[in-house]
């Protein structure tokens, strides 16, 4: 059984930068073919795809968040990381991690979320 796990602070300052990390057990985040993304919903707002990596450890950004999101990997621990700088309160939103295809939305394990507020 696959699992991902969510972790990181529950609250964040405007301006700073939001890190999350997701623990995978049941499977390599190595493994052929799969990616392993970062998504996000706030409240009123549907999913939102923040950005993946693969197998490879090559990286994918959605483009109206590129320019401040960064994710990476450490094989040696099987788990990949978000950050997100400048953070504001837009930014406030329940964070997910999810194994898939290359096609955005398209998941077979998700983890439960984790709830981040950006808040002075």
């Amino acid at each position: 059984q696959v699992q991902l796990q969510e972790s990181g602070p529950g609250l964040v300052k405007p301006s700073q930068t939001l890190a999350l990390t997701c623990t995978v057990s049941g499977a390599s985040i190595t493994t052929l073919y799969y990616y392993w993304h970062w998504i996000r919903q706030s409240p009123g707002k549907g999913l939102e795809w923040i950005g993946a990596i693969d197998y490879s450890g090559n990286r994918y950004y959605d483009p109206s968040l590129k320019s401040r999101a960064s994710i990476s990997r450490d094989t040696s621990k099987n788990h990949f990381t978000l950050q997100l700088r400048s953070v504001t309160p837009e930014d406030t939103a329940v964070y997910s991690c999810a194994r898939g295809t290359n096609i955005p939305g398209h998941y077979d394990y998700r983890g439960q979320g984790t709830q981040v507020a950006v808040s002075s």
